[in-house]
């Protein structure tokens, strides 16, 4: 999200770049800041300058500050992991150095270490050529909101790199590896927060597990065999940078199922995907097994960095994969906790992002929870979390009337213009000052069960610090949200056909449509600019054409989302700029009897989105460009297209993802949106 006139370097979750050396001839002559906002790059020379700013960007309460740094094994030959720890240490902090680790373990280390900020490099599930910062601070671990973002912007900007680049060293460098991997294993595996208890074990579950070449690559794997699997197995599992390749949650996203024809050469999309096909030859060998209900075959997917989980269920009966994306696994778990302490979780939240199914709201709210919609990032979910647990707060006997009337005023004021800043909800935390600890323990808790459908669930964790303090964190952690899902589901109790049809439909589905478009500038859509009112025009008059309601609703925490609501909520159509990638989508929610008329209207308007928002200057798009003529004139396979070898994969991936070209039996082909992209837009 952009605040409207201002800029911002940081998308939905930090910085995110292609990487590229500040060497090479095209970053001659240019800062590292030019090089990002001109060529879209990031270079190891600007990562240095940002962790450098980060650093020099915190509250001056310390004198020395203790900088939690950890990453994703993307960057196997340390350059930019090294550059980052420089900023870090050249600013004059020390470096907890945690190496590669899973995303959540970074916030985590840094609460209990009571350390000032935590910087994770990756991009996430992001391609391998790219990478990136995410940054936690130590209030909840939250990540920055859109004035914090604002205020790293402008620090980096007003930065000069020759200023630095011959700076000393001040900070120490501390590893502290070993120490954090112990923590994060005590705490995942800890019953309260893992779910798993003596009641149930697992030795009947066949467990693939997928780390993309990630971050999990070998820990899943031994949390998973501590938790009581006997049988796991996993793939993907090599440290040398090739992350999110054939792997990962990525390719997963917008798929209920995988079917055997998907799997088969040389047409199969996930004829490369060695979880899926692993999990395809276990689910057959034991299929006799898997019928009696005597056994299950699982896949634990993640991405590079292990904030995301999707689930794979062999179905024995239907011989194919069903797909849990962060909807479904989120409402398992959600029931899980609703009907085995019902008392304890009736009425709590439960949140998703605008990305959601919009039935999983409904069917949460059949369980007796509260559901809430929030703008895409999982910092949203958390930020609604936060809230409540202030409420509650503000709602003790021993906090005082002027207290309480103070807080509210605050919050609702607060609310109305879009909380953007952690210093606001600092002060809101400190209008109620301190909490008698009885009282707090005593409270109801906040279940909120956070969910995107991309992958990311928010429930609660806690751990004690050094200090004798308990502390609960909340925070995206692919690997908790296996373990949370694989107990519910193994609690479900249910006959093994009426298991698969629970498993495969957790809620009743509602349509889920997504359109992409890549390599675009994404500057020339926010909103009321021209894009966006061509794009909001178009979609309006196609919805009172079909008879829908139309609202245009306004999320404060992402004003350039354009959001179109149809029938009171009853379905929706939201086209918002990638806060991760070069790229926008539209999104179509509803029921199921709304998806041709969405499907429709989606058409209509990505259109406008192709000939409207095409970066000409891209590399990416050029290579596009150069494809799409070759497969103009010809059905080519892969090895065919004459491509630059170290992009190819990447392009014919997103190509396929934006719906310009499909893979037939001869090879790929254009389909009928990139016939009309071709005659009208090249």
């Amino acid at each position: 999200m952009n605040i409207p006139g201002k800029q911002r370097l940081q998308g939905t979750d930090g910085i995110r770049r292609e990487t590229k050396r500040s060497h090479i001839s095209d970053c001659k002559g240019l800062t590292p800041q030019q090089v990002f906002l001109e060529k879209s790059w990031i270079t190891e020379q600007f990562m240095e300058l940002y962790a450098y700013s980060c650093t020099k960007n915190l509250p001056k309460i310390k004198t020395t500050k203790n900088i939690v740094v950890g990453w994703d094994p993307r960057d196997p030959s340390g350059v930019f992991v090294n550059a980052v720890i420089k900023g870090v240490r050249k600013a004059g902090a020390n470096a907890l150095v945690l190496g590669v680790v899973p995303t959540p373990l970074v916030p985590l280390f840094m609460l209990h270490q009571k350390a000032d900020c935590g910087i994770m490099v990756t991009a996430s599930h992001n391609p391998n050529d790219q990478n990136g910062i995410k940054l936690f601070s130590p209030f909840h671990g939250m990540k920055p909101l859109p004035s914090d973002d604002l205020q790293l912007t402008q620090h980096v900007l007003g930065q000069k790199y020759s200023s630095i680049k011959s700076k000393l060293l001040k900070g120490k460098r501390k590893n502290l590896r070993k120490q954090a991997l112990k923590l994060f294993f005590q705490v995942t595996l800890k019953a309260e927060n893992s779910w798993v208890d003596e009641s149930k074990d697992f030795k009947n579950v066949v467990l693939v597990v997928d780390p993309a070449n990630g971050s999990l690559t070998g820990i899943a794997k031994k949390i998973f065999i501590k938790a009581g699997f006997g049988n796991v197995f996993e793939v993907n599992a090599k440290l040398n940078g090739n992350v999110n390749v054939f792997s990962g949650v990525a390719d997963l996203e917008g798929l209920n199922q995988i079917t055997a024809g998907q799997i088969k050469n040389p047409s199969g999309f996930f004829r490369r995907h060695k979880a899926i096909l692993k999990l395809f030859e276990v689910g057959r060998k034991y299929k006799a097994s898997l019928r009696k209900g005597n056994m299950r075959a699982v896949g634990a997917i993640f991405d590079a960095d292990a904030d995301r989980f999707f689930m794979l269920e062999y179905d024995p009966f239907k011989d194919l994969l069903w797909v849990l994306s962060g909807d479904e696994t989120a409402i398992l778990q959600a029931q899980h906790l609703s009907t085995r302490f019902p008392r304890k979780y009736k009425g709590t939240l439960y949140i998703n992002t605008v990305e959601s199914d919009l039935n999983a709201a409904t069917a949460a709210e059949k369980m007796g929870l509260k559901p809430e919609m929030t703008a895409v990032g999982d910092k949203w979910i958390l930020l609604k979390i936060l809230l409540k647990q202030l409420e509650q707060k503000s709602k003790y006997p021993n906090i005082s009337k002027s207290k309480r009337q103070s807080f509210i005023r605050e919050k609702k004021k607060l609310q109305k213009r879009g909380i953007t800043s952690i210093a606001s909800l600092q002060r809101l935390r400190e209008i109620l000052g301190e909490i008698n600890e009885t009282e707090e323990n005593d409270a109801k808790p906040v279940l909120a069960v956070g969910s995107e459908e991309t992958g990311h669930n928010i429930t609660e964790s806690k751990f004690t610090s050094p200090d004798g303090q308990t502390i609960s964190i909340y925070s995206g952690n692919g690997i908790k949200s296996a373990l949370n899902t694989l107990v519910a589901t193994e609690y479900l109790n249910l006959t093994p056909k009426n298991y698969y049809a629970k498993v495969s439909r957790p809620f009743n589905p509602g349509y889920k449509g997504k359109f992409y478009v890549y390599y675009i500038n994404q500057e020339l859509f926010a909103q009321d600019s021209i894009a966006w009112k061509k794009v909001k025009q178009v979609l309006t008059l196609a919805a009172k054409k079909r008879n829908y309601q139309v609202a245009i609703r306004i999320f404060p925490e992402d004003p350039n989302m354009l959001y179109i609501s149809l029938s009171g909520g009853k379905a929706g159509i939201f086209v918002r700029n990638s806060g991760t990638e070069n790229k926008i989508s539209l999104d179509l929610r509803g029921n199921k009897s709304d998806a041709s008329n969405l499907e429709e209207m989606g058409q209509e308007a990505i259109k406008i989105l192709f000939a409207t928002l095409k970066n000409y200057d891209h590399h990416f798009y050029k290579l596009e460009l150069y494809a799409l003529n070759q497969i103009a004139s010809q059905t080519l396979n892969e090895k065919d297209l004459k491509i630059e070898k170290q992009s190819k994969t990447r392009l014919v991936t997103e190509m396929q993802k934006q719906g310009i070209i499909e893979m037939s039996p001869k090879g790929f082909r254009l389909t009928a949106l990139g016939k009309w992209y071709v005659e009208n837009c090249l």
